[in-house]
């Protein structure tokens, strides 16, 4: 049985939050929530929420154990974008693009893989 979590609109780049998701593809969630709470990347605490709450869901919704649960599949999507403008010299304007993701966990038991 695969359980879900997705948080969305996370002012992160979808880019720099890819890095971090790629490190806890296909691991046990204690290794991946271990992982992730040792990683200097800003991106990794939005990620841990996300894997910590998969496993929640699957243990207090589908009554699954949490010690048997493997990081299934996770991927983060393109989010809105911000378009803002910053100052530059002889009053031109220069686009910054303030990007967001949405970031989906998905859980499963190693029995079902």
């Amino acid at each position: 049985m695969e359980v879900r979590a997705v948080a969305k609109n996370i002012r992160r780049s979808p880019q720099k939050v890819r890095l971090v998701v790629d490190n806890v593809r296909g691991r046990s969630v204690r290794e991946a929530l271990a992982i992730l709470s040792l990683m200097p990347n800003s991106a990794a605490r939005d990620v841990y929420k996300v894997v910590k709450s998969a496993a929640s869901n699957a243990e207090n919704n589908f009554e699954l154990d949490v010690n048997e649960l493997v990081v299934h599949r996770i991927f983060v999507d393109e989010g809105p974008t911000l378009k803002r403008f910053k100052a530059r010299s002889h009053g031109r304007a220069a686009p910054r693009l303030r990007r967001s993701s949405h970031i989906t966990a998905i859980v499963e038991e190693k029995g079902n893989l």
